[in-house]
């Protein structure tokens, strides 16, 4: 495989203490919620660093910052949309709207002072490996300034979703139309559609929640639905049905929420009632299986009975492929709007767009006022900002072949490189917000291990990532996601490309795969050359300084006439975290107190 940038050693004695920390730069690419995410984590996994994270975007939230189309929300309960160290108790609804969504991820961000570690308003251009240096350059556009710029670090982490990448859908004779074009992902909120005539096309996660939204206020809206798309029932919707047998969704009570404000544990109960149905799904995945069978008939008998006024419409959407093999999407209220007075459900295909509306390919043309894109993503992980490797490789033309990393974060011949949601790293059921911790995690852990072990450069090896890029394939072909059907989850290879876009396990699978490196899988250069030099010259930090604590090992003492289940909460583990926390914030006398309450 490519080896980095590898410099000569002159000594097995490396002029380092033991436990000296190197500097360590990072430049992160996205401020998400895998940037928000990295900001927490990497600071306080990483000491003597430099953290900047560049967004093109003027505020954090990634998507839920950029979406702002009717109807934007989460399809999964909101409790389980949020960290799992950062709990809101307040949420106002059970699916919660993006704007709430938004603010959530504004409040963790200031919560954690980590905005100082963000640069909005800076698109990445592009990130090239120097091997002369073994670092990253990166190159940076000032969106206000219009400034192009270089940055340099020692590692590099992308934090970019597969859905980041919208375009216009390729329809002859889009650019003619002369009313109000709109795409999902770029909502003019200035637009005033009520009373209007107006056109949807797609049918996917977005274009189920604007159809609905916008059904009561239009005059007509035509939905072009192309393909077919299995719609759920709502994740835990025993809770929904409690409030209202006929609603979709619902608003907590101001008792409900003041409940939870004065009992945590109370909180903590409801939301891990919620969590473990969204984590026991897994089984329907798998092909052949009664769960999925099961899952088929009664989703089918669903879509009929909601579309019981339009069964032509039934007929249609109903998909001949399993539920999974693309996003399974609960789309709240989307059927009973279908089967509405003022919607037309249109399957045949587009011609063309004139300048009045659309064409079908059957000769009938449909005048609208406006058309709205709810569909045009690059999905390839192909055609982002150009990243360059050792011996000028780019990833994209490398993945043009065969999308492979290892373990979804990092790719042979990319040094210092990490993704969050990169290939293979979104789930088909489950957490994601969880597998994204575990990166975040995970990437610190990596990063640490370089700071602390005289490692000048970290990559998988080719043959581990050739192997987890086998196992996916492997593992998929026993999975309703590798059956016919077309899905982003394909990476826009077709309906029988590879599955390249989600974990190849539950998502629980997921978060005990990444709990820590497994680091025989990784190929390392050092930064004097001295693969040894971890162990230094014989000296720790402490010995060099003549203040310094050099009795810390005995701070977690118990006395031998104290039974070990007497022992303090503070005690073990516990204890040294406690105490670590206590004595950053509070000094030498946080020491003081703990030993006081010891006592």
């Amino acid at each position: 495989m490519p080896s980095a940038t590898h410099v000569a050693s002159k000594s097995i004695i490396s002029a380092r203490s033991v436990d000296d920390v190197r500097p360590l730069k990072v430049i992160g690419i996205g401020a998400g919620v895998s940037g928000i995410l990295a900001a927490i984590r990497l600071p306080r996994k990483l000491k003597n660093s430099e953290l900047v994270i560049y967004d093109k975007n003027e505020e954090v939230g990634g998507t839920w910052f950029e979406n702002r189309y009717p109807g934007c929300a989460c399809d999964i309960p909101a409790h389980c949309y949020q960290l799992s160290f950062e709990s809101n108790p307040a949420w106002s609804s059970f699916y919660a709207r993006a704007p709430e969504i938004l603010a959530y991820w504004k409040r963790v961000a200031d919560k954690y002072g980590i905005r100082k570690y963000m640069k909005l308003s800076h698109k990445a251009m592009q990130a090239r490996w120097d091997e002369s240096t073994s670092k990253w350059v990166v190159t940076l556009q000032n969106i206000t300034t219009g400034e192009v710029f270089e940055d340099t670090a020692d590692a590099l982490l992308t934090g970019i979703g597969a859905l980041n990448e919208w375009k216009w859908p390729s329809i002859p004779g889009i650019k003619d139309f002369k009313g109000k074009l709109l795409h999902s992902a770029r909502w003019d909120e200035s637009y005033d559609y009520k009373g209007s005539n107006v056109a949807v096309i797609g049918a996917g996660s977005s274009g189920i929640q604007i159809v609905p939204t916008l059904q009561p206020e239009v005059k007509r809206l035509d939905h072009y639905v192309r393909g077919r798309t299995w719609i759920a029932t709502t994740i835990a919707a025993d809770e929904v049905k409690k409030r209202n047998d006929t609603a979709s969704n619902f608003d907590f009570t101001k008792d409900e929420i003041d409940a939870w404000l004065r009992d945590p544990t109370l909180y903590l109960s409801y939301r891990k009632k919620l969590e473990a149905e969204l984590q026991s799904g897994h089984i329907i995945t798998m092909k052949g299986s009664e769960a999925q069978k099961e899952a088929r008939a009664f989703f089918t008998q669903l879509m009929r009975d909601r579309l019981a006024k339009k069964p032509q419409v039934a007929e249609h959407m109903i998909p001949d492929f399993p539920p999974l093999c693309k996003r399974l999407t609960p789309g709240p209220g989307y059927l009973e709007a279908l089967t509405k007075d003022n919607v037309d459900v249109v399957p045949t295909a587009i011609e063309r767009i004139t300048a009045t509306g659309i064409m079908t390919t059957d000769g009938k043309h449909r005048e609208v006022d406006a058309i709205i894109c709810a569909t045009g993503f690059d999905t390839s992980f192909q055609n982002r900002f150009p990243i360059y490797g050792i011996g000028g490789v780019k990833l994209g033309e490398r993945w043009k072949s065969r999308v492979d990393t290892y373990l979804s974060m990092m790719v042979d011949g990319f040094p210092n490189f990490f993704m969050s949601l990169g290939p293979n790293s979104g789930v088909g059921g489950g957490n994601l917000l969880m597998l994204l911790e575990r990166i975040a995690e995970y990437t610190a852990q990596v990063l640490h291990k370089m700071q602390t072990e005289n490692i000048l450069t970290v990559q998988p090896t080719h043959k581990a990532t050739q192997n987890f890029t086998d196992y996916c394939d492997a593992y998929f072909a026993g999975t309703v996601f590798s059956e016919e059907c077309s899905s982003w989850y394909k990476g826009g290879t077709g309906k029988n490309g590879r599955v390249v876009a989600i974990w190849p396990g539950s998502s629980l699978h997921a978060i005990k795969t990444l709990e820590r490196p497994r680091w025989e899988d990784f190929d390392y250069t050092y930064v004097d050359g001295n693969e040894f030099g971890w162990i230094g010259d014989g000296w720790s930090t402490l010995d060099r300084l003549d203040d310094a604590d050099k009795t810390y090992y005995l701070d977690n003492q118990q006395m031998i006439h104290q039974p070990l289940e007497e022992r303090t909460e503070l005690e073990g583990l516990a204890g040294d975290l406690a105490r670590t926390a206590l004595s950053e914030e509070n000094g030498n006398k946080g020491k003081e107190e703990n030993g006081n309450k010891e006592k």
